[in-house]
């Protein structure tokens, strides 16, 4: 394993685990997460956003965008699903919106 790759992994990790709460015992599970994430996002060609159409829109049904809004803003993979089943594809009313969510929760 490369240390680039593994600082990845360690990095991810360290955020599945932050966003999960910060509770011991499944560092395995958010190592292994993270290993898959990593893998999967490494395989793709391009990058999510330069896959996206020139709208800027994204699908209900992609799971890399959902699991990158979570990740990105600290909320949970199904709470990201639920904001892009609702808000439908306005990339910035979902931003804000997921922002808003992890906001009220620190209140």
């Amino acid at each position: 394993m490369t240390d680039d790759r593994n600082d990845k992994i360690r990095d991810r990790a360290y955020a599945i685990w932050q966003r999960e709460g910060g509770a011991h015992g499944d560092h395995e599970r958010h190592w292994h997460q993270a290993e898959m994430e990593i893998d999967r996002e490494s395989a793709l060609p391009l990058t999510a956003d330069d896959a996206l159409p020139q709208t800027r829109e994204i699908a209900s049904t992609d799971v890399l965008e959902v699991e990158q809004l979570a990740v990105r803003t600290g909320i949970s993979g199904d709470e990201a699903q639920a904001l892009i089943d609702r808000l439908g594809t306005d990339r910035a009313a979902i931003e804000q919106a997921a922002r808003g969510l992890k906001a009220r929760r620190k209140s």
